[in-house]
């Protein structure tokens, strides 16, 4: 697996700036033991830790608290699952003062900090991702939301976390599939600014990917502008993760969106052959998927995207996508549907 033998070397820490709801993402071996420190930065008197990882994988916080068994994966990415959350907060004391503790992957750290968001109209949340995919972007932002039949992340909330522990012990024991996983947000990086991170250490290209997203964040929290350029290579890869019914795992199906987006931007005119084909460079270096699925439908394809935030923010029934260009990659509204049917069409499959 790509870096997995290096994944203990050094650590880092970024800054999130956002004024008063400033915080820390610490990266590298052994820093989920800061967890008592984070917390008593909060004032919490009472903590409830929700991990999909065994309790023995999780610091004592410094303060009274609860376990409560979590389970990764979209299929408990619901209303319900925070529902059963927040009633667990309930059933221990959890006050507004206090603060929920997340330990797992991407999905976990979703729905634990909806939840947080949600209860008491919101508590303090700190996160443990244990993951590659949830170290390198799900931790780090504050966008939490959970799925609904009809499309993925659709009912979520903004909602900061107090620090982020992004730990790097925790991914020796993933499997290769985890680590493409977490790879293909690494492999989108390189087109949105975080330069060229193959090479590099794991701790490094964990903390270069989390930097040029808080960069992101800071400058726009709420996705009213540059934020937009976190979604490359998704406006594809949340459509084919529904399609597939989550058979591909989002940073797979990221990196197929993300040579799509290589081929539309193409099609488009917006930048030449070995820009395009530096897309797939990119994604194989890392071992990650690239073809479409054999039996995915593009008017199923095309009406997922159709859904797309970026897109409804464009307007009713436009086909927006995050593509490269002469300055680099940018929110393009309105492209026609033809191009991007033909670019789907042209999509080798497996």
């Amino acid at each position: 697996m790509v870096g997995a033998a290096r994944a203990g070397a050094g650590t880092g820490t970024v800054r999130v700036e956002l004024a008063e709801r400033s915080y820390d993402v610490h990266i590298g071996s052994g820093v989920r033991e800061r967890l008592a420190e984070a917390v008593a930065a909060t004032g919490a008197g009472r903590a409830v830790i929700v991990s999909a990882r065994p309790a023995e994988m999780v610091p004592d916080p410094g303060v009274p608290y609860r376990f409560v068994a979590a389970r990764d994966g979209e299929e408990n990415k619901t209303l319900a699952t925070v529902e059963a959350l927040c009633r667990e907060f309930a059933d221990a004391g959890l006050g507004r003062e206090d603060v929920v503790v997340s330990c797992g992957g991407g999905t976990t750290t979703d729905t634990v900090g909806l939840a947080a968001a949600l209860y008491h109209r919101g508590v303090s949340v700190i996160h443990l991702p244990t993951t590659l995919l949830a170290q390198v972007d799900a931790s780090t932002g504050g966008k939490t939301a959970v799925n609904l039949p009809e499309g993925k992340n659709l009912v979520g909330a903004y909602w900061q976390p107090r620090a982020v522990l992004c730990d790097t012990d925790h991914l020796r024991t993933l499997p290769e599939r985890e680590w493409r996983n977490g790879y293909g947000e690494i492999a989108r990086c390189h087109f949105i600014g975080a330069g060229d991170l193959r090479g590099l250490s794991t701790v490094e290209q964990i903390t270069a990917s989390v930097r040029r997203k808080a960069r992101i964040v800071s400058a726009d929290e709420r996705d009213s502008g540059v934020r937009h350029l976190l979604n490359y290579g998704h406006t594809l890869g949340h459509a084919l993760e529904s399609e597939t019914g989550f058979g591909l795992r989002h940073g797979e199906a990221v990196a197929v969106g993300t040579v799509f987006a290589g081929r539309l931007a193409g099609a488009l005119g917006r930048i030449g052959g070995s820009r395009v084909d530096e897309h797939l460079d990119v994604v194989r270096h890392y071992r990650l998927p690239w073809r479409l699925p054999a039996r995915t439908d593009p008017d199923r394809l095309l009406a997922l995207m159709r859904r797309d935030k970026k897109a409804a923010t464009s307007g009713p029934g436009q086909l927006a996508f995050v593509l490269d260009g002469p300055s680099g990659a940018e929110l393009v509204a309105d492209v026609p549907e033809a191009v991007v049917r033909d670019c789907l069409g042209a999509m080798p499959r497996d």
